[in-house]
């Protein structure tokens, strides 16, 4: 498939991503007259962004934003929409790279009107990978409740389709399409704009801060989506031990990070993501404190106040150190050991839940593109001008880690640079 350009449509970009990064880019490119391709690997956009319950500093849900982004996209003829798509083979260069993309089937067509009788009378359940395996969902799920596209999708590795089909009995639009294969295709583009976003950095390899082991150490993604109304436990902060409210939570900083053992970089947005967190558990109950253990506690700019103002709460408290280990007590309690570096001291705290702060691993470096694609140690996207490549720009927090805001301020930058390729051809 290949796209042509005319004297008022400027030639095709494709863009590597759906979240927050990659829609901007998308709705930019397009708007600028540019045919655009978005892949996304996903069933859905948006990426981490609406798995958050609020961003920082308004504490809004992210839909405030992602839906400005969808609104443009459903007005633009010129985003051509690829999800459970990815980039398998790149060739070319500047102005025509040929794109080979790998595409999974959906098992959901465009009739899908999200009843949701296919759920109902579905037998299999799958882990909830945007509740990150906190809950789970039928082999046939919507992926969240405002999700893009609105409709349904199979996750054929738990479905028993060649002896079950009750979800295509059900379904009264022939909606079910259980004939679907995987897909190659090759699109010519004249630039790509990578924006693959981060994941966050794997928690059981930090063994001495219990993970996986405690049933109370999770993680500030899980934490997240405990706080969400459309999480697993519908809005409600509860330990995974005994689902009871913890009064006492202690927020690790740096949990991996600034560590040469694993992610040598600051993420940029953890202390931010624990004090709006922090937040979360003294506005869901009176007699709820808070304690973090930190390196350094960073927000940048306008967002100090954001910091001074849970400075200011009497029940939240601050101890300047690394936690060394956490392990269990009496009654699923967590006890966390450190070294508080103001006094020298150590000290023992004992909470009924410990919230990880890990860092943003990069997925770019896990995303098997070609060596010319320069990477830095930690797997971010480097280059002359933000291009890991001739014609290849990167934004976002493939790039670097970053905030929704400078994200989307980003990806307008890249856009650019991949309109200067696509005009001169």
């Amino acid at each position: 498939m290949t796209a042509t350009t005319t004297d008022n449509v400027g030639a095709p970009i494709l863009v590597i991503g759906g979240g927050i990064s990659g829609l901007s880019a998308a709705v930019e490119a397009s708007e600028a007259g540019h045919e655009v391709y978005l892949v996304e690997r996903n069933a859905y956009l948006g990426g981490r962004v609406v798995q958050l319950n609020k961003y920082f500093p308004k504490l809004c849900p992210p839909t405030c934003g992602v839906e400005i982004h969808l609104k443009r996209l459903r007005t633009t003829p010129r985003v051509h929409l690829l999800t459970q798509t990815e980039v398998v083979g790149v060739a070319g260069g500047p102005g025509k790279f040929e794109v080979e993309l790998e595409k999974t089937p959906r098992g959901v067509n465009a009739n899908c009107t999200n009843c949701g009788e296919c759920v109902e009378a579905c037998p299999k359940e799958r882990p909830n990978d945007f509740n990150y395996g906190m809950d789970e969902t039928k082999a046939i799920y919507l992926p969240y409740g405002a999700a893009f596209p609105a409709r349904h999708a199979i996750d054929f590795d738990h479905c028993d389709r060649d002896s079950c089909g009750k979800c295509r009995d059900v379904c009264k639009v022939d909606a079910i399409d259980f004939g679907g294969k995987v897909e190659t295709e090759t699109i010519t583009v004249s630039s790509l704009i990578v924006a693959t976003g981060w994941k966050p950095y794997d928690a059981n390899k930090l063994e001495e801060l219990g993970y996986g082991k405690f049933k109370n150490v999770i993680t500030n993604v899980e934490m997240e989506r405990l706080a969400a109304v459309d999480g697993p436990t519908g809005g409600k902060i509860l330990r995974p031990s005994d689902h009871q409210a913890p009064k006492v939570v202690a927020f690790v900083h740096c949990a991996g990070s600034r560590d040469e053992l694993h992610l040598a970089h600051c993420s940029a947005v953890c202390c931010l993501a624990s004090f709006k967190q922090a937040n979360y558990v003294l506005q869901a109950s009176e007699d709820a404190t808070v304690r973090h253990f930190y390196i350094d506690r960073r927000a940048p700019g306008r967002l100090e106040d954001f910091l001074q103002e849970l400075e200011n709460n009497e029940r939240a408290t601050f101890v300047k150190g690394r936690v060394a280990k956490i392990t269990e007590g009496a009654d699923g309690a967590v006890i966390l050991h450190a070294e508080d570096t103001l006094s020298g001291q150590k000290v023992e705290f004992t909470a009924d839940l410990a919230v990880l702060a890990v860092g943003l691993d990069p997925e770019a470096k896990d995303a098997g593109f070609p060596s010319g694609w320069l990477t830095d140690e930690q797997g971010f996207m480097v280059g002359n001008s933000s291009s890991a490549a001739p014609g290849v720009f990167a934004t976002g927090c493939a790039k670097r880690p970053a905030e929704v805001s400078a994200c989307v301020k980003d990806a307008t930058g890249a856009v650019l640079k991949a309109h200067q390729i696509a005009r001169r051809g």
